[in-house]
Formats: structure tokens, C-alpha cells, sequence
């Protein structure tokens, strides 16, 4: 049997050796060559290039967040990190792998957007309905939009991709930054009906998050024409940012003022010093209250949480899986680490609740954010509380003097090591409850949707609009609004709102501590007010003493300049040269 199959295989190797050309067997002649038009067949497909945005924006603001506020006014790197610090600028240049990371990345969300934009109008893709195809466009236009913010904010004017290329281009030109945020604005304007009033599925854009950055996109807009001395049409922008501020505000979204969600008959909470609640293991206990509420695992997108605007999905089953940065690495990241604290009143190994789980304090707060903005009569603040900013911290050990008993600061800050590594700790980045302990977990990471918008940040961006349009009073009654929301004993006046901004950069800072993009803001406000409030309140004095130079954008990559061959780019005022 074996020798009749040989015969048959040898005797079909003749006739197909006999019967072709030798040419013509050598030659690679692929049946197909992959290109953009032909790549996508179906409208799946398509979503799926968005899909990526969608996931390659959680990775950018949770798991690699510090490019949001390290080496600002609220954050920097503790002692044992110096070689990461962002504030040391006889460091900082052009050639910051920072600057060109974030430049980088945001042309990324562009060219999947544009890419998805031009495969919806392939002749071979089938849509279920017009309207399916309308909210793929609709969500490209919207990332188009949310990239160029990005870019307008921190670097300026920026040339403007609005199509694929398959050729190398060394050609761009920059926009202005008013450009910038006007193509943002077009886009924004052109899909905000097309979008759903109510997301379609738990993490998708709405109408909401259109329309909240377009009241930031009309506030930068008018920022930068009332630098160039163009008032009247800068106050007609700072109009249009009330307005869409007054679509939310005033519309489908409010302020979380009562208990809600999964642990809202919950009026205690324990911290242990092990993984059981037996009273001999409790270290201390905290009063919840409903801002605490608001960062609890499970409460982000259900239909109570009338103040969660867009969300970051993070899912505990598939992070198991498949999606390893399907998480929220705070208590890792960001997290103090009372271990090492000189003093000893803490256990070498302890990495639990009580001391916010197993913080290695990649970045840290300055004394600005722990301290300043709450003393005085700024102190007494549902924001400020022990569940909330927890910085009355008990010490573990039975041997310390303070065992069980709340360990004063002085005991604490004994050296330079110890003030960078022990701070305050906030329900936003840590939890008396970590998720998979019993599945190996190790108290490093939180797995609960993280807020990219909360409406809380569409009325301080109200706030600035009104103040902006010299209505002082307006801005004090919309910053009221979270202030009495956070039952504070003092609310402000008008005569609070300073001209510096100082006010509403504080009551950011109260409210959106480890959310907001730290850098966004302070660069968009314009001005000296970045360079200023680095000098005044950066942790390490270095930012002193060799912030020689003021400046209000970050520069453009020096790399992207000299890919620019045939078009020269200018850098943007304060970093030439450097």
C-alpha cells in the first residue's frame, strides 16, 4: 500500500513539474495586497478602530496618568524617585520624552479616527441602518475633536490631520491655537445631535460629553482671542461656554447630594490589619458620606449617579483574562507608604487597608494639595473628611506608643524621605474593600470605571466662563454649588474671586484631586499662571531655581521639528534653544 502511494505522489510531482513554466512558478504573485480600502469589509470592523480609541484613552488617563499633573503645583516624585521628577528644568527641554509621548499619542487617536471616517463611506461596508453608520461617524468626529483639545491646550497651534496618508509627509503646517480649538468646535458642533442623550453601552460617549467640552473648548477659545487683544469676540466665546455649561447643568445631569449606589446603607467602615474584620485586627473606623459615594466600586454608571458624564470601563473579569490594564493601579501608583516611615509606628510589611494597601508612591502630593487648600476656614469640607481624605492615620505596630492611636505629623515628617512618602489618603485612589485578594490580588490596584467627566468639572468650567466675563458673583454662586454640595461652613463671596484665578485653581484642586488634567488646565488658562503657581507651590525647590524662563505651552517635540524638512515649525516662545 505505502508503494502505491509513492508512485501516485512521485508520478503528480511529474506532471506538475512538466506542465509549468519555470518563470512563472518563481514568481510571487500574491492574490491580494493589503491596503486601507480593502482591509475593512464589514461595519464591525470599523467600530472596531474606535473601539481602540475608546481603550487606548483609559490606558492614557489611568494606568500612565502622571503625565497629568507630575511637576505641577499639586504633584510631584518622592525622594527615592528624583531621576522621574518633571520639575528640575535644567532637565526639561524639547527633547523630553514627555512632551513627545503626549504629542505623539494624541495624533494616534487622530489617524484611528480619520482611518474609521474613511473606511464608513467603503463602498462594501453594510450598515444595519443610517443611524448605526451616523454614531461611527459621530464618534470619530468626537475624538477628532477631543485630540486637537488636547493639543490646543498643551502645545498651541498644531497642524490639522483631517485625512489618512500613505506617503511620508514633511510638509505640515501649524495652526493657530484658536484654529486648533475651532476645528474642535466644528466637529463637536456637526455630531452633537447625532450622538445619544443616554449612552448606548457603559462607557460610550453621549451628547453630554460633546457638549462638556465644548463649554471648555468656547472658554479656551476665548482665553487665547482675549490675549490677542481681541475682546469682544473673546466674550462672545466665553457666552457660548455658559451655554453648553447651562445644557448640563441645567439639564439631564446633577450634583450627587445624597447617598446612592452599592454601599449607600453603609454608615461605618473598618480598616483592618489583616484580611478579617475581628475586633482584635481593626485599626480604625470611618463615617462614609455621599461624595465617598461617588468613587465606589460599582457606582459610576448606574442610572443614580446623575453627575457621571463619560467614564473609563475597567472589568475585573477580563482584566483576569485578557485585558491586563483593565485596572486602576492608585493604591500601587500613588499610594504613601507609612512602611518605610522612620518613626516605626507602622508594620515593615504591612501593605493593607489601614494604610492604604501597597503604595510605592510613584508620585505624590505637595503641600499645597495635602495641606494649603484646606487650612484655615477652607478646613471644615466633606472633601476634607476622614473618609474622604483620610490624613489622621493610626499606627499599627504594637510596640509604637501610638498603637491604634493616631500618629501626629511631627512624629511623622521626621526627615525629607518621610514627607514624600507618608500624605494624606484619598478614597479616589485607595478602598476598604480590594477586589481579589482571594483570588492573588495584592492590594495594589482598584476595579471600579474611573471618571474621564464629572459634572462637577462642566461648573467650574462655568465658573471661569462667568468670571471671565467679569460676572464675579456668578462664578462665586457656581463655585457654591460644590462647596454647599460639600456641606462647607464658608461659601465665597465675589469679593473671594481673585483675578489670578487663584479661587477657582484651589476649588479645582478640592474637587478634582487625581482627576483633572492638572497640566490642560493650567496651560489652557494662559499667562504666567502655570510658571507662577510651579514656583510657588512645586515640592522640590529645583522647580525655583531653574524655572529661570516663563513660558504657557509646552514645546513642541524637537522631533517633530526636524522630521518637518520642508516646512520650517516654530517652537513655541520660551523654549527655543534649549
Amino acid at each position: 500500500m505505502k508503494n502505491i502511494i509513492y508512485k501516485v505522489f512521485v508520478l503528480l510531482c511529474m506532471v506538475l513539474l512538466t506542465n509549468c513554466n519555470d518563470e512563472e512558478f518563481l514568481r510571487e504573485d500574491p492574490p491580494a495586497e493589503y491596503t486601507t480600502e480593502n482591509i475593512y469589509s464589514t461595519s464591525q470592523q470599523v467600530e472596531q478602530t474606535l473601539i481602540k480609541n475608546y481603550h487606548f484613552i483609559r490606558g492614557r488617563m489611568t494606568t500612565s496618568a502622571a503625565f497629568k499633573f507630575n511637576g505641577t503645583d499639586m504633584f510631584d516624585v518622592p525622594t527615592i524617585r528624583l531621576g522621574d521628577s518633571f520639575n528640575d528644568y535644567s532637565k526639561i527641554s524639547p527633547l523630553t520624552g514627555t512632551f513627545n509621548g503626549i504629542y505623539a499619542d494624541s495624533y494616534r487617536i487622530i489617524n484611528r479616527a480619520n482611518l474609521a471616517l474613511s473606511a464608513a463611506d467603503y463602498p462594501q461596508i453594510e450598515w444595519a441602518s443610517e443611524e448605526e453608520k451616523e454614531y461611527i461617524v459621530a464618534q470619530a468626529r468626537f475624538f477628532r475633536a477631543y485630540a486637537y483639545l488636547t493639543l490646543g491646550e498643551l502645545y498651541g497651534g498644531v497642524p490639522i490631520v483631517t485625512e489618512i496618508t500613505d506617503v511620508p509627509k514633511y510638509d505640515y503646517v501649524r495652526a493657530t491655537r484658536v484654529e486648533t480649538y475651532q476645528y474642535a468646535i466644528d466637529e463637536l458642533l456637526a455630531i452633537e445631535d447625532d450622538l445619544p442623550i443616554i449612552p448606548t453601552s457603559r462607557g460610550r460617549i453621549s451628547r453630554g460629553a460633546a457638549q462638556h467640552y465644548l463649554c471648555e473648548l468656547y472658554l479656551a477659545k476665548g482665553i487665547e482671542l482675549a490675549a490677542n487683544g481681541e475682546q469682544s469676540t473673546a466674550n462672545e466665546a466665553f457666552g457660548k461656554s455658559i451655554e453648553y455649561g447651562d445644557k448640563l447643568i441645567e439639564g439631564p445631569y446633577s450634583l450627587i447630594q445624597t447617598r446612592f449606589g452599592t454601599r449607600k446603607t453603609e454608615t461605618e467602615v473598618y480598616y483592618g490589619n489583616g484580611f478579617t474584620l475581628e475586633t482584635s485586627n481593626v485599626i480604625d473606623t470611618c463615617e462614609t458620606n455621599y461624595y465617598w459615594d461617588l468613587f465606589q466600586e460599582g457606582n459610576q454608571d448606574i442610572p443614580e449617579n446623575t453627575e457621571s458624564i463619560w467614564t473609563a470601563q475597567v472589568d475585573y473579569e477580563a482584566y483576569k483574562i485578557i485585558d491586563d490594564n483593565s485596572k486602576l493601579p492608585y493604591a500601587r501608583n500613588y499610594g504613601p507608604v507609612f512602611r518605610a516611615n522612620s518613626g516605626g509606628h507602622w508594620d515593615s510589611n504591612s501593605t493593607n487597608e489601614d494604610v492604604g494597601g501597597r503604595g510605592i508612591t510613584a508620585i505624590c502630593p505637595t503641600f499645597y494639595t495635602r495641606d494649603d487648600i484646606y487650612s484655615g476656614k477652607w478646613a471644615d469640607d466633606m472633601r476634607n473628611s476622614q473618609i474622604v481624605f483620610r490624613r489622621n492615620i493610626k499606627g499599627n505596630r504594637p510596640d509604637s506608643p501610638y498603637y491604634k492611636k493616631y500618629v501626629p505629623w511631627s512624629e511623622i515628617y521626621l526627615n525629607d524621605k518621610d514627607k514624600t512618602l507618608c500624605y494624606p489618603i484619598s478614597c479616589k485612589i485607595s478602598t476598604d474593600k480590594f477586589t481579589g485578594i482571594d483570588e492573588g490580588e495584592n492590594k495594589s490596584n482598584l476595579f471600579r470605571n474611573d471618571y474621564i467627566i464629572r459634572l462637577a468639572e462642566t461648573v467650574l468650567l462655568r465658573a471661569e466662563a462667568k468670571q471671565r466675563l467679569g460676572n464675579k458673583q456668578g462664578a462665586a454662586d457656581d463655585i457654591n454649588l460644590l462647596r454647599e454640595r460639600a456641606q462647607c461652613s464658608y461659601l465665597v463671596t465675589a469679593a473671594d474671586v481673585d483675578d489670578n484665578f487663584d479661587l477657582i485653581l484651589d476649588e479645582r484642586a478640592r474637587e478634582l484631586v487625581y482627576e483633572e488634567c492638572r497640566w490642560n488646565t493650567l496651560l489652557r488658562m494662559g499667562g504666567n499662571i502655570a510658571v507662577e503657581r510651579i514656583r510657588k507651590y512645586a515640592y522640590w525647590p529645583v522647580a525655583k531655581s531653574t524655572l529661570t524662563f516663563d513660558y504657557n505651552l509646552w514645546p513642541i517635540p524637537q522631533e517633530v521639528i526636524n522630521l518637518n524638512i520642508a516646512e520650517p515649525m516654530q517652537q513655541n516662545p520660551g523654549w527655543e534653544n534649549r
